[in-house]
């Protein structure tokens, strides 16, 4: 199983922090499964500009070949003025219409308040299912008391972010076995 950890951000270390203490729990717990971490801040991604993502060259089509080849990907991303960061946004629309079809698609976000905890569900679960995204609809989100010298202090984060690398996993392998039903039932 191929998972993609997208850390959607170039700026801060919180959304950081929180996909690799989650990328920690995937491999400890799940070896087998081949992990990736995308990281914004350590690629210089070009805006979109209407191509396919398979036309773009360097980091653009690292980045977006990557994902999707992913079966999985978890998707951190801290919420600025309200909203997703525009790095974020980028890639969305680096990528076609129905990237996701036939991926799980897992959330964590990061935020100063517990005043943005539906950003997520008002704008990016939106583009995730306009994108044919299976989404994993329970998303960790942590605010900045639940961090200390980047670490996460808060032990029901932790096991948010545990049960969120169970739900990817499990659920990624539920619709692999469903779809190879599907073949061989019916050829497609």
């Amino acid at each position: 199983m191929k998972v993609v950890g997208l850390s959607g951000s170039k700026v801060g270390s919180k959304t950081r922090t929180a996909m690799d203490a989650t990328l920690k729990e995937l491999k400890e717990n799940y070896p087998e499964t081949e992990v990736t971490l995308i990281d914004l801040a350590e690629y210089d991604v070009q805006f979109s500009d209407g191509r396919n993502y398979w036309e773009y060259e360097g980091d653009t089509k690292y980045v977006t070949e990557t994902i999707m080849d992913a079966e999985a990907v978890i998707i951190g991303t801290p919420i600025f003025q309200a909203s997703i960061p525009a790095t974020l946004k980028n890639i969305f629309d680096l990528l076609p219409e129905r990237a996701f079809e036939g991926k799980i698609v897992s959330i964590i976000v990061t935020a100063g308040t517990s005043k943005h905890y539906l950003i997520a569900e008002q704008q990016l679960k939106p583009i995730l299912s306009y994108m044919k995204a299976q989404i994993v609809q329970s998303y960790v989100f942590i605010e900045e008391k639940d961090f200390y010298r980047k670490e996460i202090i808060n032990d029901d984060v932790i096991f948010r972010i545990q049960r969120l690398v169970e739900d990817t996993v499990v659920l990624t392998e539920t619709f692999a076995k469903i779809r190879e039903v599907k073949e061989a039932e019916y050829g497609f």
